[in-house]
Formats: structure tokens, sequence, C-alpha cells
């Protein structure tokens, strides 16, 4: 480390033709730069050094001192050191009880090291002077007087440079001295020092100095700006607490309040100007004056201040114009969603309404969107909105187990806050907003209350309009919210919630609905994700690839994990162009296993062949629906009826149903020659960790069972759903939608359902419809024909 300390004038130092040239001791350095021209003490440490210092002291006290590479070397070569350095005469030495020796010295001029001549017991070198152009131009006289400007302000804003530096400066005349004492004196770190030693033109030295003295000074002029800043809001927060401490004094003695008393005129004046009915006015004004006769210590004074913060920030009569455009609605709603068209309708059915209606029509609707996962009916709350020209807010209620969560608390607790519903109305901002309760099936119950009971009160349109929150205890009016909930089932709602709600469902889509809503919607977004919307990097996809993701890797109701893998190929796409390597433009179904892997989802090969003892039911799932595969396998026994894979008691019934109507049509189906009483029967429904209960799988255990006893195969493309009674008849059953989907989905072609479900067929899809042929049954002797092949002389054993 050195310390410049002096500097010696121009005029005092030799020619370089009255120096000696040639071999001189070398001095390494670590992280020290010397400049020509200039006094500097040195500590030298190393064995070799203090041999070259002493070395130079006796013949010439000249020696040659240069910086090293790397700091750490301890005994450098040629190769550690930088080539250029500066030839030095020292002027004294002194060594030290610590065992260093501090040298001081003056740099005389830059030289080049040419090699080595000695290692050993110190280093020497050949160097070779490097000559200096001394003339003074026109131009260059312009940059001296540019450096020694900003030199000079840089010496006044900076508190570590001395002002003999820039007297210093100011009395020498060649450009190089000039450069080399200035770069002395500035903090610079060691790769710039050195970079600058080496720059051997000194009008391109002082250039690069004007550029290193302004961004110095523009560093310099900004701390001095912030400690300007800092220490005029010193001044001003003591000015400050000095006057107030005076004001104080003087309103203690004339007996006035402080800034309490400002506070409670500034609410005063907020309640006079907002827009709150009568009795929330009357109540915020009560609250007011107890503010005013408390104390200004009292620990209520911050509870009543949040109170009247609520009731000044709560919306009472804000709202929003609707777009009453039917058909700009329409078209907003079309854009953003594929299909649904009883939601879509439902809006424009209130929007006609409202149009007609006016003034009188006062009820919004209370909408319940219920439908598998991933069908659309949270983003479906937001384009309406969008259309509407509303705001939207959501509450997701998965998990709330707290009736305080909707109602708020009482304000006798610390730490009291408003519910759910009335802080997520101060978030809209207005009175009529749309208003999504998310996942309202996955309420639940505690100690603490019942949160479905709760919400009775805001989703009911004869007492929403004064809801009451436990926190305000003032009546909020709902009744012009479109409150929209959402659930992918009804099971676990209370009928009475139930009951307040207009239930729309949500059905799963079906195949060519959902190539649609990957067309329009999902992969152009996941283009725009990835950053392949461009035209030189989009990607599209082939229909037959879409429709394979479709088969093969997802099995849902709803379109969430399609558009998930559907993004797994756009970022590995992404990718490949990001790493610049080839990236295809167009997915095929021959490319899907590179990206996505192997096929997830394909059919069981039991399902692909006619089966002795196997039927096809289908189930109502929260996915939407699925296969339910019923076996049946004969034993001899002691007639025991087995069933395994989780059933529940309903199913099980159904089975012992089914074994009835068997035993009881034992000769009309030819089997009167069995001994049920040496038969063990075991009904079997795959994925037994999957609990399974219902009664509409009586027909499919029936005529798996039947199948089993005549020996005749069940048509593997054949399903069937329905309810047996003992006597053969064949009940209607529910979600009939959701499980035509499902065996749509499966690829069956054949299904046969209950008479009394001919009427919810219009719910079914026209191109659903075509592909599927449907059979109605209304006893079970006209399920048999259908499902199963005819007799066999060579009936295949199960």
């Amino acid at each position: 480390m050195s310390q410049h300390i002096g500097f010696l004038p121009i005029d005092d130092i030799p020619e370089d033709n009255e120096r000696p040239t040639g071999d001189y001791p070398v001095l390494p350095l670590r992280d020290t730069v010397v400049f020509p021209h200039m006094m500097t003490p040195l500590v030298v440490g190393r064995d070799r050094s203090i041999k070259a210092v002493e070395a130079a002291i006796s013949s010439d006290n000249l020696i040659v001192v240069v910086a090293q590479r790397d700091a750490d070397v301890q005994d450098p070569g040629l190769n550690d050191l930088y080539s250029i350095g500066v030839e030095m005469v020292v002027g004294r030495i002194l060594r030290m009880p610590d065992g260093t020796t501090n040298v001081l010295g003056q740099g005389l001029r830059r030289v080049r090291i040419l090699r080595l001549s000695q290692t050993q017991p110190y280093l020497r070198a050949y160097v070779e002077p490097i000559q200096e152009s001394q003339e003074v131009t026109l131009g260059t006289e312009a940059l001296m007087r540019a450096v020694l400007s900003l030199f000079d302000k840089v010496v006044q804003l900076s508190d570590s440079l001395p002002e003999d530096a820039y007297v210093a400066a100011m009395n020498l005349s060649a450009p190089g001295p000039l450069a080399d004492l200035i770069l002395s004196v500035l903090d610079l770190d060691f790769p710039t020092r050195q970079e600058l030693l080496e720059v051997l033109d000194p009008v391109t030295r002082l250039q690069r100095l004007s550029v290193l003295l302004a961004k110095e000074l523009d560093v310099l002029e900004l701390e001095y700006s912030i400690q300007d800043k800092v220490q005029r809001e010193v001044d001003r927060s003591q000015r400050e607490m000095f006057l107030r401490e005076q004001m104080r004094a003087i309103q203690t003695e004339l007996g006035e309040l402080d800034l309490q008393m400002a506070e409670i005129q500034e609410l005063e004046e907020k309640i006079a100007a907002s827009d709150m009915p009568d009795l929330v006015r009357a109540k915020a004004q009560k609250e007011l004056s107890r503010l005013k006769a408390m104390p200004p210590a009292a620990p209520e004074i911050g509870m009543i201040r949040t109170y009247l913060d609520w009731l000044l920030e709560l919306p009472w009569t804000k709202a929003t114009e609707d777009n009453l455009d039917i058909a700009q609605v329409a078209k907003v709603l079309d854009a953003n969603h594929y299909g649904l068209p009883k939601a879509k309708e439902r809006i424009l059915e209130y929007l006609a309404v409202r149009k007609l209606a006016g003034k009188n029509n006062r009820r919004s609707p209370i909408l319940c969107f219920v439908g598998p996962p991933g069908t659309g009916k949270t983003s479906l709350g937001r384009s309406i909105a969008q259309a509407l020209g509303r705001e939207f807010v959501r509450v997701s209620l998965g998990g709330i187990r707290d009736e305080a969560e909707i109602r708020g608390h009482r304000r006798t607790y610390i730490g009291a806050l408003p519910g759910r519903i009335i802080q997520t109305m101060r978030t809209a901002g207005t009175i009529n907003p749309i208003f999504m309760l998310d996942e309202i099936d996955k309420l639940g119950v505690d100690f603490r209350g019942d949160p479905a009971a709760a919400l009775l009160e805001a989703l009911d349109p004869e007492q929403n309009h004064a809801f009451s929150d436990h926190y305000l205890d003032v009546p909020y009016d709902l009744s012009k919210v479109m409150f929209i909930t959402t659930a992918n089932i009804l099971d676990p709602i209370p009928p009475a919630l139930c009951d307040r709600m207009e239930v729309i469902e949500f059905p799963g889509y079906i195949e060519e609905e959902k190539v649609a809503i990957a067309r329009q919607f999902l992969i152009p977004r996941q283009l725009s994700e990835t950053g392949l919307d461009e035209p030189r990097r989009s990607v599209s996809f082939s229909e037959k690839a879409i429709r394979t993701i479709i088969r093969e890797y997802t099995y849902e109701a709803g379109v969430r994990n399609l558009e998930r893998e559907i993004g797994n190929i756009c970022r590995k796409v992404a990718r490949r162009i990001a790493e610049g390597k080839p990236a295809p433009r167009h997915i095929t179904v021959q490319s899907l296993p590179k990206y996505l892997g192997p096929a997830r989802f394909l059919r069981d090969q039991e399902a692909q062949t006619d089966e002795i003892g196997l039927a096809f039911g289908i189930a109502w799932t929260e996915a939407g629906g699925d296969l339910l595969p019923v076996e049946v396998s004969l034993m001899e026994g002691k007639g025991t009826l087995l069933l395994t894979g989780q059933l529940g008691d309903v199913m099980q019934e159904s089975a012992q149903a089914a074994l009835s109507y068997a035993r009881s049509h034992a000769r009309e189906l030819g089997i009167g020659d069995i001994d049920f009483d040496k038969l063990d029967i075991h009904i079997h429904v795959p994925e037994g960790s999957v609990p399974k209960d219902g009664p509409s799988a009586g027909i499919t255990i029936a005529t798996a069972l039947i199948s089993a006893l005549i020996q005749r195969p069940v048509h593997h493309d054949v399903a069937m759903t329905g309810e047996i009674t003992l006597r053969g008849r064949v009940l209607p059953i529910g979600g009939l939608k959701e499980k035509v989907l499902a065996a749509h989905r499966a690829g069956l072609k054949t299904i046969l359902l209950p008479k009394q479900n001919k009427k919810d067929m219009i719910e079914i899809p026209k191109r659903v419809r075509r592909e599927l042929k449907f059979v109605f049954v209304d006893r079970m002797e006209e399920v048999l024909p259908v499902a199963l092949l005819p007799e066999n002389p060579t009936p295949r054993p199960s």
C-alpha cells in the first residue's frame, strides 16, 4: 500500500539522457502502482525485495518498481509482472522492528521491462525507457484546462483530497505530469491505476482522466445533494419538534387541544361529505362524540378511529354503469369462453330484464356454477364482469370453518375486523360488483360456528339489502351485488343455502369442444406465455396431435390438464430455441412421445374384447364421469356372495338385488339346474382403493352376473346404467350427461339407459347423440339381448 506525499517539480528532474539506463534492480509491488514524478512511501517485507532496495542504495539509488499481476504470488517471475513500470530513485530507507523496511522514493519515468537478467538473490531486469512527448498544442491546452476545471470541482466537494494537490496541478505545464499527478491522488482501484499507467500517450491519458473526473464529480455532487437533504430534514425535524413543544405549552396554557383535535375535525369533515345512509351517519357521529370525550392516552382511541375509517372507506352508493348492449355483452362472453350456453343465456336474460324494467328490477341474480374442475367456472365470472363493465372481486371459501370469517368479529375483541364480505366490498370500491364466492362446497363446520349458515343472509335477495356484519353493527346493502358461487358438487351444500341460489351446471366438454377450446384459447395463450407467439418462432399443432393429447394424455371433464400438457410442449420447444438448437414448427402425433412421454390413458385390453362375466357401467364422479367395470367369477363353494372393491351399502344392496333377480328368473335364463347353495359368487369392481356407492350400477351387476351364469360374453363396446328392482324393472338415474360424456370419451358405441331418462337427452350434445347408439329399456329382459352376445355352442370359459 502506498501514500503519495509529495511532488517533484519538472524543472528539478534530470533530462532522460542524464539518467542511467540498462540493467536495474526490480522491486515487485502488491496492489500498488507508482506514478512518475511522485514521492511515494513503500513498505518492503520480502527478502528479495529488501535485497533489491539495498542493491539500489549501494549503486546509484535507481530501482524499477512494477506491479504484480497476482498479489498472492510470493516469488514472482517475469510472467507474473506487468510489462510497464516506473524507474524510481530511492531517497531513504528505514528498517522497522517487525523486520520490514520503509522506503521513500521518487518516481522518474515510465520504463518497459524487456527481460530478467537475474532472479536470485533479487530480481534484476533490462528495461527500456519510454519517451513522452511534452509538446502542448492548442487542443492539448484546452484539454488540460478542462481537466483542471473538473479537478478543482472534485477537490472542493471531496473531503479526502487536499487543496495542495490542485495548487500543484495548476503549476504544471506539460500534459503527462499533469495527468500523473491527478491520477496519483484520486481514489482509484488497482486495475484502473495500472491500466492508466500503461497509457503512454499523454493526450490519451488526459482524455481518459477527464472521463474519470466527470464520473467522480457526478458521484460527489449526488452525495453532497443527499447529505444536504438529510441535513435539511434533520434541521426541519428539530425545528418542528421545538415549535411543537412551544405550541403544546401555549395550548396547555390556553386550555386547547393538540393534534387529536385536528384529527377529529378531519373526521367530522369526511363524515359530512360522505354518502353513507342516515342510520350509518348517526352511528359514525355517535362514535365520533365518544372519541372527542376520551383522553389522549385512552386505549380505545385506535379502535374507534379504525372503525370510523372502515365506515368512511366502504362504498355506500357508488356504482358502475352496466353495459346494457346485449349484443356486445354476448360478443365478449363468446370471445372469452367457448360453449357454456346456459350460463351465457342467463346473463343475457338478466341484462334484458334490466334494460326493460330499469329501476323497477332491484334484485340481482345469485348464481351457482356447478361442474367438474377446469370447466371455466371462475374465469367465466371474470368475463361476466368484463362484459357488464363491473368490478370483479373474489373470495375463496375453501377451508373456512369460522363464522366470524363471514360476519366479522365483534369490536369487543382486540384486533377485530369485518368479515370477508365487507372487506371485499371495500376492495371493490363500488356497491354493485361481480362478487364470486369460490369453492362454496368446501366450507367446513366446527365449534366456532357454521360459515354456510352465515351466508344465508348474504345470499338471500329478501334479506341482503340489510346485511349485518358483527364489526360494523349497521346494515349494509348487498342487494345490488351479483353473487356468483362455484362448486364441484352440490351434495355438501346445505339445502337451505342451495335453495337460495340458481344452479347452473357446467358439464364436461366433449372431444370436439376441447379441440375448439385448445385452438381458440389454450394454444394461443401458451404460445404467448412461452414467447412463441412471434411469427419467426411460432409453433402449430395438428388436429390429430390435439386429439391424441386429449385421448391419451388427459382424462378429465375440463381442460386444465390439457392446457398443462400443451404448455409442457411449448416450454420444451422454447428451450430448444433459446439454446440455439433446431426446434419443430409443427407438432404432430409422432412427436408427442418425445415431449410428453408415453401415453398415460389407454383403454384396458379387457375393454377391447368380449368377456364372460365382465360388463361396463358408468359412474358419476366429481371429475365428470368414469367407466365402472364389474367383474363376476363363479366358484364351487357354499353359496357365499363375496363383494370387493370398497363398495358402499347401497351398491352392496344392488348386488343382492341382482342376485335375487337371477335366482328368481333362473328357469327363464336357462340356469334352473344350477345349485346356488354350492356356488360361491365373487363380484369385484376394480380400482379397489376408490370408494364406490350408488344404485345406478344395478343392471351392470346383473348383466355381468347373468353372463357368468349362462356363459355368454358381454359386448365390450356396450355401457349401461340404471337401478334394478327385484322384479327386474330398470329405474331412472341421475348425472346422465356426465355419464354419457364419460362413455363417449372412452370410445364406447352403445349405451343402455332407463326409459324414464329419455326426457333428459336434450342435455346431451348433438354430436354425441349422433355418434352413440342409445337403447332405452324399462325391464331387465330388454337389457340382456342388447348387452350379451348371441348364444355360442362352444362358449369361452370365464
